[in-house]
């Protein structure tokens, strides 16, 4: 199991997480969101990060070649589309893809049956944002064929990584709001607490 921190911001929150032995950070590059920032200054992030830290960017129903331009200029790994995206904006991406659903009941998981060569990130739904909202949906609707194969997001803490583990077993968790200060500020603390608890999980997967 997998984490990855997202709504990154600031070097000294990315260096933490790498130090930690978190997996990936996300950028979001959404001008709505409370943790946008933008790619120069991520740019100014990365070039300082180290090499086995997967650096993601979080776009919302951004044009592909506006990707794929600020992903080759700033050094991402992976691209996280968290809009309303249609499959075909799949194969329009350079590289790796997430591609994230919102979900409030067990049909919403049929969008997911028509998107191919990406991985899934399943989010609580929200009328306001797209993602970052803290907030849970009911996990056990998860169907049981996508709970090793998902990336799980919505609510993640660490109040819940134990049950998560020990109940769904997702490929790796997202994070954001329940390390944080305020939005698109870390707090460190929590994500020392945090990972002091996920770490002994990792032992056992691994």
């Amino acid at each position: 199991m997998k984490v990855k921190i997202c709504g990154i911001t600031k070097l000294e929150d990315a260096q933490l997480c790498a130090r930690l032995g978190a997996d990936a950070v996300g950028f979001v590059f959404y001008p709505k969101s409370k943790r946008y920032i933008q790619p120069e200054v991520a740019k100014n992030i990365i070039i300082e990060l180290p090499f086995f830290l997967m650096k993601i960017g979080v776009f919302v129903d951004a044009e592909p070649d506006e990707i794929n331009f600020i992903a080759k200029d700033i050094g991402l790994n992976g691209i996280q589309l968290h809009g309303n995206e249609p499959p075909d904006y799949i194969s329009k991406i350079d590289l790796p893809v997430i591609k994230s659903f919102r979900i409030s009941r067990v049909e919403d998981f049929q969008l997911t049956e028509n998107y191919a060569n990406c991985s899934i990130l399943i989010d609580s739904f929200s009328h306001d944002e797209f993602g970052g909202t803290g907030l849970s949906f009911d996990w056990e609707i998860i169907p049981e064929r996508m709970k090793s194969k998902i990336i799980l997001s919505g609510g993640v803490s660490i109040n819940n990584i134990k049950k998560i583990f020990e109940t769904i077993k997702p490929a790796a968790v997202d994070l954001s709001s329940s390390v944080e200060s305020e939005p698109g500020v870390k707090d460190h603390r929590k994500l020392i607490d945090f990972f002091n608890e996920f770490n002994p999980l990792k032992e056992i997967i691994c």
